[in-house]
């Protein structure tokens, strides 16, 4: 039994919308799911499936903006965890105020 290349990218384009699931961070789910948008994409006008063409097109600037902001969001979290973590930026904004003993605050 010979597979065709257009069955054969069908079935790989599959394969990888499946191995999303399978994943459970979002990084290597949305790199997976963008060589997937590729392979569907390439499938759908091999084969003149135009609605799986364009639903991929149409998916993958999504995934990789998805991408990008993840990578943006760690790579900001990461800077902040290594910054300044002195409180002496916070007295600018800070007001002396009196309090009687034994006063809750």
């Amino acid at each position: 039994m010979t597979i065709e290349p257009a069955d054969f990218l069908g079935w790989v384009a599959g394969a990888l919308v499946l191995a999303t699931f399978y994943l459970k961070t979002m990084i290597p789910l949305r790199m997976v799911a963008i060589i997937s948008n590729v392979a569907f994409a390439s499938y759908g006008f091999v084969v003149h499936a135009i609605p799986i063409a364009v639903l991929h097109c149409l998916l993958l600037p999504l995934n990789v903006w998805r991408l990008y902001e993840m990578r943006t969001l760690i790579r900001r979290v990461k800077l902040a965890s290594r910054g300044n973590l002195s409180m002496d930026l916070l007295v600018l904004y800070m007001k002396l105020k009196s309090a009687d003993a034994g006063q809750f605050l």
